[in-house]
Protein backbone atom coordinates (compact mmCIF):
# COMPACT_ATOMS: atom_id res chain seq x y z
CA UNK A 1 0.00 0.00 0.00
CA UNK A 2 3.04 2.44 1.01
CA UNK A 3 4.20 2.03 -2.63
CA UNK A 4 1.35 3.81 -4.11
CA UNK A 5 2.20 7.24 -2.31
CA UNK A 6 6.13 6.62 -1.97
CA UNK A 7 5.95 9.29 -4.87
CA UNK A 8 4.35 11.74 -3.15
CA UNK A 9 7.72 13.10 -1.28
CA UNK A 10 8.86 13.78 -4.57
CA UNK A 11 6.09 15.42 -6.11
CA UNK A 12 5.96 17.79 -3.07
CA UNK A 13 10.04 18.31 -3.47
CA UNK A 14 9.66 19.08 -7.22
CA UNK A 15 6.70 21.10 -6.65
CA UNK A 16 8.12 23.21 -3.75
CA UNK A 17 11.15 23.66 -5.45
CA UNK A 18 9.22 25.09 -8.99
CA UNK A 19 7.49 27.47 -7.01
CA UNK A 20 10.32 28.54 -5.06
CA UNK A 21 12.16 29.19 -8.08
CA UNK A 22 8.96 31.29 -9.39
CA UNK A 23 8.79 33.27 -6.62
CA UNK A 24 12.40 34.32 -6.68
CA UNK A 25 12.34 35.03 -9.66
CA UNK A 26 9.30 37.32 -9.37
CA UNK A 27 10.81 38.74 -6.57
CA UNK A 28 14.01 39.47 -8.15
CA UNK A 29 13.03 40.75 -11.55
CA UNK A 30 10.05 43.17 -11.57
CA UNK A 31 7.65 42.39 -14.26
CA UNK A 32 6.26 44.40 -16.06
CA UNK A 33 9.00 47.14 -16.02
CA UNK A 34 7.04 50.68 -14.19
CA UNK A 35 8.01 53.21 -16.49
CA UNK A 36 7.51 56.87 -16.24
CA UNK A 37 9.07 60.38 -17.06
CA UNK A 38 8.42 64.05 -15.98
CA UNK A 39 5.72 65.73 -16.85
CA UNK A 40 3.66 68.79 -16.05
CA UNK A 41 1.09 66.46 -13.70
CA UNK A 42 4.28 65.22 -11.58
CA UNK A 43 5.87 68.52 -11.41
CA UNK A 44 2.07 69.66 -10.17
CA UNK A 45 2.07 66.85 -7.42
CA UNK A 46 5.89 67.76 -6.12
CA UNK A 47 5.39 71.51 -6.52
CA UNK A 48 8.66 72.17 -7.11
CA UNK A 49 11.10 72.62 -10.02
CA UNK A 50 12.78 69.33 -10.82
CA UNK A 51 15.21 67.92 -12.99
CA UNK A 52 17.05 64.56 -14.38
CA UNK A 53 20.16 63.49 -12.71
CA UNK A 54 21.52 60.06 -13.08
CA UNK A 55 25.15 58.31 -11.61
CA UNK A 56 26.80 55.44 -12.32
CA UNK A 57 26.86 52.50 -10.03
CA UNK A 58 29.35 49.94 -8.60
CA UNK A 59 28.68 47.54 -10.89
CA UNK A 60 28.53 49.95 -14.19
CA UNK A 61 24.58 50.33 -14.02
CA UNK A 62 23.12 53.54 -15.33
CA UNK A 63 20.60 54.68 -12.06
CA UNK A 64 18.47 57.97 -12.42
CA UNK A 65 16.63 60.13 -10.57
CA UNK A 66 15.05 63.82 -9.95
CA UNK A 67 16.71 66.19 -8.19
CA UNK A 68 13.57 68.95 -6.86
CA UNK A 69 14.62 72.20 -5.78
CA UNK A 70 12.59 73.94 -3.05
CA UNK A 71 11.11 77.71 -4.12
CA UNK A 72 12.37 78.31 -0.42
CA UNK A 73 15.78 76.55 0.60
CA UNK A 74 16.67 75.42 4.24
CA UNK A 75 19.97 74.45 3.09
CA UNK A 76 19.31 70.62 3.93
CA UNK A 77 19.03 67.87 1.56
CA UNK A 78 16.73 64.56 2.06
CA UNK A 79 16.87 61.17 -0.25
CA UNK A 80 13.41 59.79 -0.72
CA UNK A 81 13.20 55.95 -1.43
CA UNK A 82 10.45 53.98 -2.90
CA UNK A 83 9.12 50.36 -2.33
CA UNK A 84 9.06 47.46 -4.44
CA UNK A 85 7.28 47.20 -7.86
CA UNK A 86 6.69 51.12 -8.18
CA UNK A 87 9.08 54.39 -9.16
CA UNK A 88 10.12 57.62 -7.96
CA UNK A 89 6.52 58.94 -8.59
CA UNK A 90 5.20 56.37 -5.46
CA UNK A 91 7.10 58.76 -2.92
CA UNK A 92 6.39 61.87 -4.51
CA UNK A 93 3.77 62.69 -1.39
CA UNK A 94 6.86 62.07 0.77
CA UNK A 95 8.77 64.46 -1.29
CA UNK A 96 6.75 67.37 -1.36
CA UNK A 97 6.36 67.37 2.30
CA UNK A 98 10.03 67.80 2.10
CA UNK A 99 10.43 70.47 -0.22
CA UNK A 100 7.55 72.43 0.91
CA UNK A 101 9.77 72.56 4.67
CA UNK A 102 12.69 73.66 2.04
CA UNK A 103 14.48 70.70 1.52
CA UNK A 104 16.73 69.27 -1.92
CA UNK A 105 15.03 66.18 -2.38
CA UNK A 106 16.61 63.52 -4.76
CA UNK A 107 13.62 61.06 -5.42
CA UNK A 108 15.66 57.63 -7.27
CA UNK A 109 14.56 55.11 -9.36
CA UNK A 110 15.45 52.28 -7.35
CA UNK A 111 17.67 49.69 -9.54
CA UNK A 112 15.04 47.19 -11.72
CA UNK A 113 12.66 49.91 -11.63
CA UNK A 114 11.53 52.97 -13.79
CA UNK A 115 13.90 54.34 -15.97
CA UNK A 116 17.08 52.93 -13.89
CA UNK A 117 19.18 50.13 -15.14
CA UNK A 118 19.97 46.82 -13.60
CA UNK A 119 18.44 43.54 -13.75
CA UNK A 120 17.88 42.34 -10.53
CA UNK A 121 16.21 43.98 -7.01
CA UNK A 122 18.42 42.48 -4.80
CA UNK A 123 16.60 44.01 -1.85
CA UNK A 124 19.46 45.85 -0.64
CA UNK A 125 22.35 44.04 -1.41
CA UNK A 126 23.38 46.29 -4.10
CA UNK A 127 21.05 49.07 -3.51
CA UNK A 128 22.78 50.11 -0.18
CA UNK A 129 25.92 50.57 -2.23
CA UNK A 130 23.92 52.56 -4.63
CA UNK A 131 22.23 55.14 -1.45
CA UNK A 132 25.97 55.89 -0.60
CA UNK A 133 26.99 56.95 -4.54
CA UNK A 134 23.82 59.12 -4.65
CA UNK A 135 24.60 60.63 -1.03
CA UNK A 136 28.08 61.45 -2.75
CA UNK A 137 26.78 62.81 -5.42
CA UNK A 138 24.62 64.97 -3.56
CA UNK A 139 26.95 66.09 -0.92
CA UNK A 140 29.60 67.58 -3.52
CA UNK A 141 27.08 69.44 -6.04
CA UNK A 142 24.35 70.79 -3.44
CA UNK A 143 26.71 71.02 -0.61
CA UNK A 144 23.80 70.98 1.86
CA UNK A 145 24.38 71.47 5.96
CA UNK A 146 23.09 68.74 6.83
CA UNK A 147 21.57 65.12 4.63
CA UNK A 148 18.27 63.07 5.83
CA UNK A 149 16.92 59.63 4.21
CA UNK A 150 12.75 58.68 4.37
CA UNK A 151 11.97 55.55 2.38
CA UNK A 152 8.60 53.40 2.64
CA UNK A 153 8.47 49.71 2.35
CA UNK A 154 11.66 48.32 0.68
CA UNK A 155 12.99 51.52 0.15
CA UNK A 156 13.10 52.16 4.02
CA UNK A 157 14.46 48.45 4.63
CA UNK A 158 17.21 49.95 1.81
CA UNK A 159 17.87 53.09 3.77
CA UNK A 160 18.42 51.63 7.02
CA UNK A 161 20.98 48.77 5.72
CA UNK A 162 23.18 51.61 3.70
CA UNK A 163 23.13 53.67 7.42
CA UNK A 164 25.48 50.47 9.03
CA UNK A 165 28.18 52.46 6.94
CA UNK A 166 27.46 55.71 6.27
CA UNK A 167 27.22 58.32 9.25
CA UNK A 168 26.74 61.14 6.80
CA UNK A 169 22.89 61.34 7.33
CA UNK A 170 21.92 63.72 10.74
CA UNK A 171 18.63 61.47 10.54
CA UNK A 172 16.20 59.20 9.00
CA UNK A 173 12.29 58.14 8.48
CA UNK A 174 11.80 54.31 7.67
CA UNK A 175 8.16 53.88 7.08
CA UNK A 176 6.75 50.22 7.37
CA UNK A 177 10.15 47.86 6.81
CA UNK A 178 11.32 44.57 6.93
CA UNK A 179 13.90 43.81 9.26
CA UNK A 180 14.76 40.58 7.86
CA UNK A 181 14.42 39.34 3.98
CA UNK A 182 14.04 35.79 5.26
CA UNK A 183 11.01 36.55 7.99
CA UNK A 184 9.36 38.72 5.37
CA UNK A 185 9.09 36.50 2.26
CA UNK A 186 7.25 34.02 4.34
CA UNK A 187 5.31 37.39 5.82
CA UNK A 188 4.76 38.16 1.72
CA UNK A 189 3.70 34.99 0.74
CA UNK A 190 1.14 34.03 3.76
CA UNK A 191 -0.33 37.06 3.12
CA UNK A 192 -0.80 36.85 -0.78
CA UNK A 193 -2.06 33.10 0.56
CA UNK A 194 -4.37 33.86 3.16
CA UNK A 195 -2.13 31.87 5.83
CA UNK A 196 -1.25 32.61 9.10
CA UNK A 197 1.88 33.22 10.39
CA UNK A 198 2.38 30.02 12.07
CA UNK A 199 0.87 27.41 9.18
CA UNK A 200 2.56 29.54 6.69
CA UNK A 201 6.40 28.13 8.39
CA UNK A 202 5.40 24.43 7.94
CA UNK A 203 3.47 24.83 4.42
CA UNK A 204 6.10 27.28 2.77
CA UNK A 205 9.30 26.05 4.00
CA UNK A 206 9.59 23.38 0.70
CA UNK A 207 8.97 27.30 -1.51
CA UNK A 208 10.60 29.48 0.22
CA UNK A 209 14.19 27.98 1.33
CA UNK A 210 14.59 26.48 -2.54
CA UNK A 211 13.68 29.56 -3.52
CA UNK A 212 16.27 31.56 -1.25
CA UNK A 213 19.03 28.31 -2.74
CA UNK A 214 18.11 28.98 -6.04
CA UNK A 215 19.02 32.52 -5.53
CA UNK A 216 22.22 31.62 -4.33
CA UNK A 217 23.19 29.27 -7.24
CA UNK A 218 22.07 31.18 -9.89
CA UNK A 219 22.60 35.11 -9.04
CA UNK A 220 25.29 34.33 -6.55
CA UNK A 221 23.38 36.30 -4.11
CA UNK A 222 23.04 35.01 -0.69
CA UNK A 223 19.29 37.15 0.66
CA UNK A 224 20.38 35.38 4.00
CA UNK A 225 22.09 38.69 3.83
CA UNK A 226 20.01 41.47 3.77
CA UNK A 227 18.97 42.11 7.63
CA UNK A 228 18.43 45.71 8.12
CA UNK A 229 18.10 44.57 11.67
CA UNK A 230 21.80 43.80 12.07
CA UNK A 231 22.25 47.76 10.08
CA UNK A 232 20.37 49.11 12.60
CA UNK A 233 21.95 48.19 16.23
CA UNK A 234 25.80 49.23 14.22
CA UNK A 235 24.29 52.53 13.02
CA UNK A 236 24.80 55.61 14.84
CA UNK A 237 21.92 57.32 12.89
CA UNK A 238 19.02 58.11 14.35
CA UNK A 239 15.96 55.99 12.64
CA UNK A 240 12.22 57.06 13.39
CA UNK A 241 10.50 53.96 12.04
CA UNK A 242 6.52 54.25 11.16
CA UNK A 243 4.55 51.19 10.76
CA UNK A 244 0.81 50.67 9.91
CA UNK A 245 -0.88 48.16 12.80
CA UNK A 246 -2.74 46.70 10.28
CA UNK A 247 0.04 46.75 7.89
CA UNK A 248 -1.12 42.64 6.82
CA UNK A 249 2.24 42.85 4.28
CA UNK A 250 5.04 43.25 6.47
CA UNK A 251 3.39 42.93 9.71
CA UNK A 252 4.73 45.67 12.34
CA UNK A 253 6.29 43.21 13.76
CA UNK A 254 9.39 43.87 11.84
CA UNK A 255 9.56 47.64 12.68
CA UNK A 256 9.06 46.24 16.90
CA UNK A 257 12.16 44.04 16.28
CA UNK A 258 13.98 46.62 14.60
CA UNK A 259 13.51 49.10 17.39
CA UNK A 260 14.20 46.69 19.91
CA UNK A 261 17.62 46.29 18.26
CA UNK A 262 18.12 49.74 18.42
CA UNK A 263 16.02 51.50 21.68
CA UNK A 264 18.21 54.04 22.09
CA UNK A 265 18.35 55.72 18.37
CA UNK A 266 15.69 54.55 17.42
CA UNK A 267 11.70 56.08 17.96
CA UNK A 268 8.73 53.87 17.25
CA UNK A 269 5.49 54.89 15.58
CA UNK A 270 2.58 52.05 15.34
CA UNK A 271 -0.26 54.36 13.49
CA UNK A 272 -3.70 52.10 14.67
CA UNK A 273 -5.66 51.73 11.46
CA UNK A 274 -2.95 51.62 8.98
CA UNK A 275 -2.23 49.44 6.28
CA UNK A 276 1.11 49.05 4.30
CA UNK A 277 2.35 52.79 3.61
CA UNK A 278 -0.95 53.98 4.61
CA UNK A 279 0.17 56.44 7.34
CA UNK A 280 -0.07 59.44 5.16
CA UNK A 281 -3.73 58.68 4.68
CA UNK A 282 -4.60 57.58 7.98
CA UNK A 283 -2.52 60.12 10.04
CA UNK A 284 -2.48 63.08 7.65
CA UNK A 285 -0.88 66.11 9.28
CA UNK A 286 0.05 64.22 11.89
CA UNK A 287 2.69 62.34 9.73
CA UNK A 288 3.71 65.33 8.16
CA UNK A 289 4.42 66.70 11.59
CA UNK A 290 6.10 64.34 12.93
CA UNK A 291 8.47 63.79 10.00
CA UNK A 292 9.68 67.41 9.63
CA UNK A 293 10.51 67.44 14.02
CA UNK A 294 12.16 64.09 13.47
CA UNK A 295 14.42 65.95 10.97
CA UNK A 296 14.98 69.32 12.85
CA UNK A 297 15.70 67.40 15.87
Amino acid sequence: MLSKWKWIPGIWIAAGLGLGVLLLEGSVRIYPPMRRTPDASIAAAISADFRDVQIIARDGVVLKAWLVHPEHPNGNAAIALHGVGDTRFGIRYRARILADAGYTVLMPDSRGHGVSGGELVTFGILEKDDVHRWADWLLQTEHPRQLFGIGASLGASILIQSLENDSRFTAAVAECPFGDFHQAAYDRTAEKLGLNHWLARVLLFPVIEPGLIYGRMKYGIDFGEVRPLDAIAHTRVPVLLIHGADDSKIPPSHSVALHTADPGGSVLWLVPGAGHVTIANVAGDEFRRRVLEWFQR
